[in-house]
Protein backbone atom coordinates (compact mmCIF):
# COMPACT_ATOMS: atom_id res chain seq x y z
CA UNK A 1 0.00 0.00 0.00
CA UNK A 2 1.52 3.32 -1.06
CA UNK A 3 0.74 6.74 0.40
CA UNK A 4 -2.09 7.49 -2.04
CA UNK A 5 -3.75 4.12 -1.43
CA UNK A 6 -3.30 4.56 2.31
CA UNK A 7 -4.94 7.98 2.17
CA UNK A 8 -7.97 6.55 0.38
CA UNK A 9 -8.17 3.53 2.68
CA UNK A 10 -7.81 5.79 5.72
CA UNK A 11 -10.78 7.94 4.70
CA UNK A 12 -12.79 4.76 4.16
CA UNK A 13 -11.77 3.36 7.56
CA UNK A 14 -12.85 6.54 9.37
CA UNK A 15 -16.20 6.43 7.58
CA UNK A 16 -16.67 2.82 8.64
CA UNK A 17 -15.82 3.68 12.25
CA UNK A 18 -18.38 6.50 12.18
CA UNK A 19 -21.02 4.20 10.68
CA UNK A 20 -20.27 1.58 13.33
CA UNK A 21 -20.70 3.98 16.25
CA UNK A 22 -23.79 5.66 14.82
CA UNK A 23 -25.43 2.25 14.40
CA UNK A 24 -24.50 0.92 17.86
CA UNK A 25 -27.91 1.53 19.49
CA UNK A 26 -29.52 -0.66 16.82
CA UNK A 27 -27.13 -3.58 17.36
CA UNK A 28 -27.50 -6.34 19.96
CA UNK A 29 -25.11 -5.63 22.83
CA UNK A 30 -23.68 -9.16 22.92
CA UNK A 31 -22.39 -11.02 19.88
CA UNK A 32 -25.03 -13.43 18.57
CA UNK A 33 -22.61 -16.14 17.48
CA UNK A 34 -21.63 -19.62 18.63
CA UNK A 35 -18.12 -20.71 19.71
CA UNK A 36 -15.99 -21.51 16.67
CA UNK A 37 -18.17 -19.47 14.28
CA UNK A 38 -15.21 -17.70 12.67
CA UNK A 39 -13.36 -20.89 11.70
CA UNK A 40 -16.20 -21.69 9.32
CA UNK A 41 -16.08 -18.27 7.65
CA UNK A 42 -12.41 -17.66 6.92
CA UNK A 43 -9.67 -19.87 5.42
CA UNK A 44 -7.49 -21.92 7.74
CA UNK A 45 -4.26 -20.49 6.31
CA UNK A 46 -3.03 -17.13 5.06
CA UNK A 47 -3.37 -16.38 1.33
CA UNK A 48 -0.33 -17.14 -0.83
CA UNK A 49 -0.69 -13.84 -2.64
CA UNK A 50 -1.74 -10.50 -1.22
CA UNK A 51 -5.39 -9.50 -1.58
CA UNK A 52 -7.06 -6.21 -2.39
CA UNK A 53 -7.71 -3.96 0.60
CA UNK A 54 -11.37 -3.48 -0.28
CA UNK A 55 -12.11 -7.19 0.01
CA UNK A 56 -10.25 -7.41 3.33
CA UNK A 57 -12.14 -4.55 4.95
CA UNK A 58 -15.46 -5.84 3.59
CA UNK A 59 -14.77 -9.19 5.23
CA UNK A 60 -14.10 -7.28 8.46
CA UNK A 61 -17.63 -5.89 8.23
CA UNK A 62 -19.15 -9.28 7.39
CA UNK A 63 -17.24 -11.61 9.70
CA UNK A 64 -15.61 -9.68 12.55
CA UNK A 65 -18.14 -7.05 13.61
CA UNK A 66 -20.94 -9.63 14.12
CA UNK A 67 -18.62 -11.42 16.56
CA UNK A 68 -17.97 -8.37 18.73
CA UNK A 69 -19.49 -7.67 22.12
CA UNK A 70 -20.05 -3.93 21.90
CA UNK A 71 -18.51 -2.43 25.05
CA UNK A 72 -19.28 1.11 23.84
CA UNK A 73 -22.97 0.27 23.40
CA UNK A 74 -25.20 2.59 25.49
CA UNK A 75 -26.85 -0.49 27.03
CA UNK A 76 -23.60 -2.16 28.10
CA UNK A 77 -23.79 -2.39 31.90
CA UNK A 78 -21.48 -5.38 32.47
CA UNK A 79 -18.05 -5.55 34.10
CA UNK A 80 -16.87 -1.93 33.96
CA UNK A 81 -17.02 0.55 31.08
CA UNK A 82 -14.35 0.50 28.38
CA UNK A 83 -13.45 3.96 27.11
CA UNK A 84 -13.89 4.47 23.37
CA UNK A 85 -13.71 8.16 22.52
CA UNK A 86 -12.94 9.47 19.06
CA UNK A 87 -10.18 11.61 20.50
CA UNK A 88 -8.57 8.49 21.92
CA UNK A 89 -8.91 6.67 18.60
CA UNK A 90 -7.14 9.46 16.75
CA UNK A 91 -4.39 9.56 19.34
CA UNK A 92 -3.99 5.79 18.97
CA UNK A 93 -3.84 6.12 15.19
CA UNK A 94 -1.18 8.80 15.26
CA UNK A 95 0.89 6.98 17.88
CA UNK A 96 0.86 3.83 15.72
CA UNK A 97 2.11 5.86 12.75
CA UNK A 98 5.39 6.64 14.51
CA UNK A 99 6.19 3.22 15.88
CA UNK A 100 9.08 3.31 18.34
CA UNK A 101 9.94 1.00 21.23
CA UNK A 102 10.44 3.84 23.75
CA UNK A 103 12.73 1.87 26.04
CA UNK A 104 14.85 4.90 26.90
CA UNK A 105 14.86 8.65 26.41
CA UNK A 106 17.23 8.48 23.44
CA UNK A 107 14.96 6.04 21.58
CA UNK A 108 12.30 8.75 21.39
CA UNK A 109 12.63 11.88 23.54
CA UNK A 110 9.08 13.08 22.78
CA UNK A 111 7.54 9.76 23.85
CA UNK A 112 9.33 9.76 27.21
CA UNK A 113 8.89 13.43 28.00
CA UNK A 114 5.23 13.58 26.99
CA UNK A 115 4.53 10.63 29.28
CA UNK A 116 6.08 12.47 32.19
CA UNK A 117 4.03 15.57 31.42
CA UNK A 118 0.62 13.89 31.01
CA UNK A 119 1.12 11.75 34.10
CA UNK A 120 1.72 14.96 36.06
CA UNK A 121 -1.36 16.50 34.46
CA UNK A 122 -3.39 13.51 35.65
CA UNK A 123 -1.83 13.55 39.13
CA UNK A 124 -2.76 17.21 39.56
CA UNK A 125 -6.27 16.62 38.20
CA UNK A 126 -6.75 13.87 40.80
CA UNK A 127 -5.34 15.93 43.67
CA UNK A 128 -2.26 13.76 44.26
CA UNK A 129 0.48 15.37 46.35
CA UNK A 130 3.57 16.57 44.54
CA UNK A 131 5.56 13.61 45.89
CA UNK A 132 3.83 11.63 43.09
CA UNK A 133 4.72 14.12 40.34
CA UNK A 134 7.48 13.32 37.85
CA UNK A 135 8.71 16.87 37.94
CA UNK A 136 9.38 16.51 41.66
CA UNK A 137 12.12 13.96 41.03
CA UNK A 138 11.27 11.75 44.03
CA UNK A 139 8.28 9.73 42.83
CA UNK A 140 6.39 9.89 39.59
CA UNK A 141 4.00 8.26 37.16
CA UNK A 142 4.30 5.79 34.30
CA UNK A 143 1.71 4.36 31.90
CA UNK A 144 1.22 0.60 32.16
CA UNK A 145 -0.91 -1.76 30.09
CA UNK A 146 -3.29 -2.82 32.88
CA UNK A 147 -3.98 -2.79 36.59
CA UNK A 148 -2.59 -6.33 36.75
CA UNK A 149 0.72 -5.08 35.33
CA UNK A 150 0.72 -2.22 37.82
CA UNK A 151 0.06 -4.53 40.78
CA UNK A 152 2.71 -7.02 39.70
CA UNK A 153 5.22 -4.17 39.27
CA UNK A 154 4.44 -2.87 42.76
CA UNK A 155 4.67 -6.35 44.31
CA UNK A 156 8.04 -7.06 42.69
CA UNK A 157 9.38 -3.71 43.93
CA UNK A 158 7.92 -4.37 47.39
CA UNK A 159 9.60 -7.76 47.55
CA UNK A 160 13.01 -6.31 46.66
CA UNK A 161 12.59 -3.56 49.26
CA UNK A 162 11.58 -6.02 51.97
CA UNK A 163 14.45 -8.41 51.25
CA UNK A 164 16.93 -5.54 51.26
CA UNK A 165 15.62 -4.41 54.65
CA UNK A 166 15.41 -7.96 56.04
CA UNK A 167 18.35 -9.92 54.60
CA UNK A 168 18.14 -13.65 55.09
CA UNK A 169 14.34 -13.77 54.84
CA UNK A 170 13.26 -16.94 53.05
CA UNK A 171 11.10 -16.39 49.98
CA UNK A 172 8.64 -19.07 51.07
CA UNK A 173 7.87 -17.03 54.21
CA UNK A 174 6.81 -13.91 52.28
CA UNK A 175 3.08 -13.20 52.14
CA UNK A 176 1.05 -10.98 49.79
CA UNK A 177 -2.03 -9.54 51.47
CA UNK A 178 -5.24 -9.04 49.51
CA UNK A 179 -8.86 -9.20 50.63
CA UNK A 180 -11.79 -11.42 49.75
CA UNK A 181 -12.95 -8.59 47.47
CA UNK A 182 -9.62 -7.96 45.71
CA UNK A 183 -9.44 -8.46 41.96
CA UNK A 184 -7.83 -11.72 40.82
CA UNK A 185 -4.68 -9.72 39.99
CA UNK A 186 -3.45 -10.33 43.55
CA UNK A 187 -3.69 -14.11 43.31
CA UNK A 188 -2.23 -14.06 39.80
CA UNK A 189 0.79 -12.06 40.99
CA UNK A 190 1.35 -14.62 43.76
CA UNK A 191 1.09 -17.43 41.21
CA UNK A 192 3.63 -15.76 38.90
CA UNK A 193 6.10 -15.01 41.70
CA UNK A 194 5.64 -18.31 43.53
CA UNK A 195 4.67 -16.58 46.78
CA UNK A 196 2.03 -17.07 49.46
CA UNK A 197 -1.13 -14.98 49.30
CA UNK A 198 -3.65 -14.38 52.08
CA UNK A 199 -7.12 -12.97 51.48
CA UNK A 200 -8.33 -11.03 54.52
CA UNK A 201 -12.07 -11.57 55.02
CA UNK A 202 -14.10 -8.39 54.50
CA UNK A 203 -17.29 -9.87 53.05
CA UNK A 204 -19.48 -9.16 56.09
CA UNK A 205 -18.45 -5.49 56.24
CA UNK A 206 -18.97 -5.18 52.50
CA UNK A 207 -22.47 -6.61 52.68
CA UNK A 208 -23.51 -4.17 55.41
CA UNK A 209 -21.65 -0.94 54.62
CA UNK A 210 -19.64 -1.66 51.42
CA UNK A 211 -16.58 -0.84 53.51
CA UNK A 212 -13.64 -3.13 52.91
CA UNK A 213 -10.47 -3.63 54.90
CA UNK A 214 -9.93 -1.76 58.17
CA UNK A 215 -6.79 -1.26 60.22
CA UNK A 216 -8.09 -3.50 62.99
CA UNK A 217 -8.47 -6.49 60.65
CA UNK A 218 -5.06 -5.84 59.11
CA UNK A 219 -3.30 -5.54 62.48
CA UNK A 220 -4.75 -8.81 63.75
CA UNK A 221 -3.70 -10.64 60.58
CA UNK A 222 -0.12 -9.34 60.65
CA UNK A 223 0.35 -10.29 64.30
CA UNK A 224 -1.03 -13.75 63.60
CA UNK A 225 1.30 -14.28 60.63
CA UNK A 226 4.33 -12.92 62.47
CA UNK A 227 3.65 -15.46 65.23
CA UNK A 228 3.72 -18.18 62.55
CA UNK A 229 7.09 -17.00 61.28
CA UNK A 230 5.65 -15.44 58.11
CA UNK A 231 6.50 -12.07 56.59
CA UNK A 232 3.66 -10.00 55.07
CA UNK A 233 5.45 -7.53 52.80
CA UNK A 234 2.78 -5.93 50.62
CA UNK A 235 -0.92 -5.11 50.88
CA UNK A 236 -3.07 -4.59 47.79
CA UNK A 237 -5.86 -2.30 48.97
CA UNK A 238 -8.75 -1.48 46.67
CA UNK A 239 -10.81 1.63 46.05
CA UNK A 240 -13.83 0.30 44.18
CA UNK A 241 -13.60 -3.48 44.01
CA UNK A 242 -14.70 -5.23 40.83
CA UNK A 243 -17.27 -7.36 42.58
CA UNK A 244 -19.14 -4.73 44.58
CA UNK A 245 -17.33 -1.39 44.42
CA UNK A 246 -16.21 -1.83 48.04
CA UNK A 247 -13.63 0.60 49.40
CA UNK A 248 -10.81 -0.38 51.71
CA UNK A 249 -10.14 2.24 54.37
CA UNK A 250 -6.78 3.44 53.09
CA UNK A 251 -6.06 6.00 55.82
CA UNK A 252 -6.94 3.48 58.52
CA UNK A 253 -4.77 0.66 57.19
CA UNK A 254 -2.05 3.11 56.15
CA UNK A 255 -1.78 4.47 59.67
CA UNK A 256 -1.43 0.94 61.10
CA UNK A 257 1.28 0.13 58.56
CA UNK A 258 3.23 3.31 59.25
CA UNK A 259 3.00 2.99 63.02
CA UNK A 260 3.50 -0.74 63.46
CA UNK A 261 4.60 -2.44 60.22
CA UNK A 262 6.55 0.10 58.11
CA UNK A 263 8.13 -2.60 55.93
CA UNK A 264 4.76 -3.45 54.36
CA UNK A 265 4.27 -1.78 50.97
CA UNK A 266 0.78 -0.28 50.49
CA UNK A 267 -0.38 -0.52 46.88
CA UNK A 268 -3.79 1.02 46.14
CA UNK A 269 -5.68 -0.49 43.21
CA UNK A 270 -8.19 2.17 42.17
CA UNK A 271 -8.42 0.88 38.62
CA UNK A 272 -12.12 1.67 38.12
CA UNK A 273 -13.13 4.16 40.81
CA UNK A 274 -9.93 6.20 40.94
CA UNK A 275 -11.12 8.54 38.20
CA UNK A 276 -13.69 9.94 40.66
CA UNK A 277 -10.76 11.75 42.30
CA UNK A 278 -11.07 14.29 39.48
CA UNK A 279 -14.22 15.58 41.23
CA UNK A 280 -13.47 17.28 44.57
CA UNK A 281 -16.79 16.16 46.07
CA UNK A 282 -15.82 12.47 45.75
CA UNK A 283 -12.22 12.67 46.95
CA UNK A 284 -12.87 11.79 50.56
CA UNK A 285 -15.01 8.77 49.64
CA UNK A 286 -12.35 7.69 47.15
CA UNK A 287 -9.71 7.80 49.91
CA UNK A 288 -7.54 10.66 48.58
CA UNK A 289 -6.33 11.76 52.05
CA UNK A 290 -5.15 8.23 52.84
CA UNK A 291 -3.58 7.78 49.42
CA UNK A 292 -1.64 11.02 49.68
CA UNK A 293 -0.44 10.24 53.19
CA UNK A 294 0.33 6.55 53.08
CA UNK A 295 0.22 4.88 49.63
CA UNK A 296 3.52 3.62 48.24
CA UNK A 297 1.91 3.17 44.84
CA UNK A 298 -1.41 3.78 43.10
CA UNK A 299 -3.08 2.53 39.93
CA UNK A 300 -5.96 4.19 38.04
CA UNK A 301 -7.17 2.86 34.69
CA UNK A 302 -8.12 5.57 32.24
CA UNK A 303 -9.29 2.90 29.80
CA UNK A 304 -12.29 2.04 31.98
CA UNK A 305 -14.23 5.16 32.96
CA UNK A 306 -11.54 7.67 32.04
CA UNK A 307 -12.23 8.38 28.34
CA UNK A 308 -8.90 7.02 27.01
CA UNK A 309 -8.98 3.94 24.79
CA UNK A 310 -7.36 0.71 25.97
CA UNK A 311 -4.66 0.29 27.05
CA UNK A 312 -4.08 3.20 29.43
CA UNK A 313 -3.31 2.23 33.03
CA UNK A 314 -1.75 5.03 35.09
CA UNK A 315 0.66 3.93 37.84
CA UNK A 316 2.21 6.30 40.37
CA UNK A 317 4.91 5.54 42.90
CA UNK A 318 6.02 7.56 45.93
CA UNK A 319 9.69 6.64 45.52
CA UNK A 320 10.87 6.01 41.96
CA UNK A 321 14.16 4.65 43.31
CA UNK A 322 12.23 1.59 44.55
CA UNK A 323 11.21 0.75 40.98
CA UNK A 324 14.67 1.35 39.58
CA UNK A 325 16.25 -0.82 42.30
CA UNK A 326 13.93 -3.65 41.28
CA UNK A 327 14.05 -3.38 37.48
CA UNK A 328 17.19 -1.63 36.29
CA UNK A 329 19.36 -3.72 33.98
CA UNK A 330 21.43 -1.72 31.49
CA UNK A 331 23.53 -3.70 29.03
CA UNK A 332 26.12 -1.74 27.09
CA UNK A 333 23.96 -1.42 23.97
CA UNK A 334 21.27 0.41 26.00
CA UNK A 335 23.61 2.89 27.67
CA UNK A 336 23.26 6.57 26.76
CA UNK A 337 25.05 9.65 27.99
CA UNK A 338 21.73 11.14 29.16
CA UNK A 339 20.87 8.02 31.12
CA UNK A 340 24.34 7.76 32.64
CA UNK A 341 24.11 11.39 33.72
CA UNK A 342 20.75 10.73 35.43
CA UNK A 343 19.10 13.72 33.75
CA UNK A 344 16.32 11.78 32.02
CA UNK A 345 13.77 9.07 32.86
CA UNK A 346 14.32 5.70 31.20
CA UNK A 347 10.90 4.17 31.66
CA UNK A 348 12.10 0.63 30.91
CA UNK A 349 13.34 0.66 34.52
CA UNK A 350 9.85 1.41 35.85
CA UNK A 351 8.12 -1.82 34.81
CA UNK A 352 8.55 -5.40 33.64
CA UNK A 353 9.00 -5.04 29.88
CA UNK A 354 11.74 -3.38 27.85
CA UNK A 355 9.83 -1.96 24.90
CA UNK A 356 6.73 0.16 25.37
CA UNK A 357 4.02 1.84 23.34
CA UNK A 358 3.59 5.56 22.72
CA UNK A 359 0.48 5.67 24.94
CA UNK A 360 1.07 9.19 26.20
CA UNK A 361 -0.08 10.66 22.89
CA UNK A 362 -3.68 9.55 23.39
CA UNK A 363 -3.57 10.84 26.99
CA UNK A 364 -2.47 14.20 25.59
CA UNK A 365 -5.20 14.26 22.94
CA UNK A 366 -8.01 13.25 25.29
CA UNK A 367 -7.06 15.46 28.25
CA UNK A 368 -6.63 18.48 25.99
CA UNK A 369 -9.87 17.81 24.10
CA UNK A 370 -12.07 17.27 27.17
CA UNK A 371 -10.21 19.39 29.70
CA UNK A 372 -10.64 18.87 33.41
CA UNK A 373 -14.22 20.21 33.22
CA UNK A 374 -15.20 17.71 30.54
CA UNK A 375 -13.53 14.86 32.39
CA UNK A 376 -15.41 15.75 35.58
CA UNK A 377 -18.69 16.03 33.67
CA UNK A 378 -18.25 12.48 32.37
CA UNK A 379 -17.77 11.12 35.91
CA UNK A 380 -20.70 13.07 37.35
CA UNK A 381 -22.94 11.94 34.52
CA UNK A 382 -22.18 8.27 35.18
CA UNK A 383 -22.92 8.63 38.89
CA UNK A 384 -26.13 10.55 38.21
CA UNK A 385 -27.37 7.86 35.81
CA UNK A 386 -26.61 5.16 38.35
CA UNK A 387 -28.46 7.14 41.04
CA UNK A 388 -31.52 7.04 38.79
CA UNK A 389 -31.26 3.25 38.55
CA UNK A 390 -30.81 2.95 42.33
CA UNK A 391 -34.02 4.91 42.92
CA UNK A 392 -35.94 2.36 40.87
CA UNK A 393 -34.46 -0.59 42.76
CA UNK A 394 -35.32 0.99 46.11
CA UNK A 395 -38.89 1.72 45.03
CA UNK A 396 -39.48 -1.74 43.59
CA UNK A 397 -41.36 -4.41 45.59
CA UNK A 398 -39.37 -7.24 43.92
CA UNK A 399 -35.75 -6.07 44.04
CA UNK A 400 -33.31 -5.12 46.78
CA UNK A 401 -29.82 -3.66 46.99
CA UNK A 402 -27.28 -6.21 48.20
CA UNK A 403 -24.67 -3.56 49.05
CA UNK A 404 -24.84 0.23 49.21
CA UNK A 405 -24.27 1.75 45.75
CA UNK A 406 -20.67 2.65 44.90
CA UNK A 407 -20.29 5.64 42.58
CA UNK A 408 -21.66 4.27 39.26
CA UNK A 409 -22.08 0.63 40.32
CA UNK A 410 -25.18 -1.04 41.76
CA UNK A 411 -25.27 -4.60 43.12
CA UNK A 412 -28.81 -5.94 43.51
CA UNK A 413 -30.91 -9.08 43.48
CA UNK A 414 -34.44 -10.25 42.95
CA UNK A 415 -36.20 -10.59 46.30
CA UNK A 416 -39.93 -10.09 46.70
CA UNK A 417 -40.76 -8.24 49.90
CA UNK A 418 -43.08 -11.11 50.85
CA UNK A 419 -40.10 -13.44 51.07
CA UNK A 420 -38.66 -11.58 54.06
CA UNK A 421 -36.18 -13.65 56.07
CA UNK A 422 -38.17 -16.86 55.88
CA UNK A 423 -36.85 -18.07 52.54
CA UNK A 424 -33.59 -19.99 52.57
CA UNK A 425 -30.55 -18.39 50.95
CA UNK A 426 -30.07 -21.38 48.67
CA UNK A 427 -33.57 -20.89 47.28
CA UNK A 428 -33.12 -17.14 46.78
CA UNK A 429 -29.79 -17.75 45.06
CA UNK A 430 -31.41 -20.28 42.74
CA UNK A 431 -34.12 -17.73 41.95
CA UNK A 432 -31.52 -15.11 41.10
CA UNK A 433 -29.48 -17.47 38.95
CA UNK A 434 -32.64 -18.14 36.98
CA UNK A 435 -33.29 -14.38 36.79
CA UNK A 436 -29.75 -13.65 35.62
CA UNK A 437 -29.87 -16.46 33.05
CA UNK A 438 -33.06 -14.99 31.61
CA UNK A 439 -31.46 -11.53 31.50
CA UNK A 440 -28.46 -12.91 29.62
CA UNK A 441 -30.73 -14.24 26.90
CA UNK A 442 -31.85 -10.70 26.09
CA UNK A 443 -29.79 -9.15 23.28
CA UNK A 444 -30.64 -5.54 24.16
CA UNK A 445 -28.59 -5.18 27.36
CA UNK A 446 -25.88 -6.99 29.29
CA UNK A 447 -25.04 -7.17 33.00
CA UNK A 448 -22.72 -9.42 35.00
CA UNK A 449 -23.09 -11.60 38.08
CA UNK A 450 -21.13 -11.77 41.33
CA UNK A 451 -21.08 -13.29 44.80
CA UNK A 452 -21.04 -11.20 47.97
CA UNK A 453 -20.14 -13.73 50.62
CA UNK A 454 -22.60 -16.49 49.79
CA UNK A 455 -25.17 -14.21 48.17
CA UNK A 456 -25.59 -14.48 44.40
CA UNK A 457 -26.39 -11.09 42.89
CA UNK A 458 -26.29 -8.98 39.75
CA UNK A 459 -24.04 -6.00 38.93
CA UNK A 460 -25.19 -2.91 37.01
CA UNK A 461 -22.23 -0.73 36.01
CA UNK A 462 -22.77 2.60 34.27
CA UNK A 463 -20.07 4.49 32.40
CA UNK A 464 -20.22 4.11 28.62
CA UNK A 465 -19.70 7.55 27.09
CA UNK A 466 -22.88 7.31 25.00
CA UNK A 467 -25.23 6.04 27.74
CA UNK A 468 -28.09 8.44 28.49
CA UNK A 469 -31.12 8.44 30.80
CA UNK A 470 -33.28 6.82 28.12
CA UNK A 471 -30.89 3.85 28.15
CA UNK A 472 -31.37 3.52 31.92
CA UNK A 473 -35.14 3.67 31.35
CA UNK A 474 -34.95 0.93 28.71
CA UNK A 475 -32.69 -1.24 30.84
CA UNK A 476 -35.02 -0.92 33.82
CA UNK A 477 -38.02 -1.98 31.77
CA UNK A 478 -36.22 -5.12 30.64
CA UNK A 479 -34.92 -5.91 34.15
CA UNK A 480 -38.37 -5.39 35.69
CA UNK A 481 -40.09 -7.48 33.04
CA UNK A 482 -37.62 -10.34 33.38
CA UNK A 483 -37.82 -10.11 37.19
CA UNK A 484 -41.60 -10.30 37.22
CA UNK A 485 -41.60 -13.19 34.76
CA UNK A 486 -39.00 -15.09 36.82
CA UNK A 487 -41.00 -14.58 40.01
CA UNK A 488 -44.19 -15.77 38.35
CA UNK A 489 -42.46 -18.92 37.15
CA UNK A 490 -40.86 -19.40 40.58
CA UNK A 491 -44.22 -19.03 42.33
CA UNK A 492 -45.80 -21.64 40.05
CA UNK A 493 -42.94 -24.05 40.66
CA UNK A 494 -43.20 -23.47 44.41
CA UNK A 495 -46.96 -24.08 44.30
CA UNK A 496 -46.48 -27.31 42.34
CA UNK A 497 -43.87 -28.47 44.83
CA UNK A 498 -46.13 -27.64 47.77
CA UNK A 499 -49.03 -29.51 46.18
CA UNK A 500 -46.81 -32.51 45.45
CA UNK A 501 -45.55 -32.47 49.03
CA UNK A 502 -49.13 -32.22 50.36
CA UNK A 503 -50.23 -35.10 48.19
CA UNK A 504 -47.37 -37.27 49.43
CA UNK A 505 -48.21 -36.41 53.04
CA UNK A 506 -51.86 -37.31 52.49
CA UNK A 507 -50.89 -40.58 50.85
CA UNK A 508 -48.64 -41.41 53.81
CA UNK A 509 -51.42 -40.54 56.27
CA UNK A 510 -53.98 -42.69 54.46
CA UNK A 511 -51.52 -45.58 54.35
CA UNK A 512 -50.70 -45.19 58.04
CA UNK A 513 -54.39 -45.09 59.06
CA UNK A 514 -55.72 -47.72 56.68
CA UNK A 515 -58.15 -50.08 58.51
CA UNK A 516 -57.31 -53.77 58.55
CA UNK A 517 -59.16 -55.91 56.04
CA UNK A 518 -62.07 -57.83 57.71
Amino acid sequence: MDIDKFRKAGYDAINRICDYHSSLPMKPVVAQVKPGYLHHLIPDSAPQKGQEWVSIVEDYEKFIIPGLTHWQHPSFFAYFPAAGTFEGMLGELLSSSTTNPGFNWFASPASTELEGVVMDWAAKMFGLKDIFWNVNGAGGGVIQASASDSALTAIVAARIRYLNEHPGTMLESLVIYITTQTHSLGEKAAMILGLRVRALDVDKAVAIHNIGLTGEVLKAAVKEDHARGLHPFVLVATVGTTSSGAIDQVADVGFIIKQSFPSIWLHVDAAWAGVTLACPEYREAAQLPGINEYADSLCINFHKWGLINHDASAFWVRERRRLIDAFEITPEFLRTKEGDAGIVIDYRNWHLSLSRRFRSLKFWFVLRSFGVDGFQANIRKGISLNDSFVERIRASPIFELVTPPSFALTVFRLLPRSAGNTTELESINALNREFYGALQSRPNLVLTQTLIGEVFCVRFAVGAARTELIDIDNAWEVIKEVGESTLESWAMESWDMEMESWAMEMESWVTAHELPTP
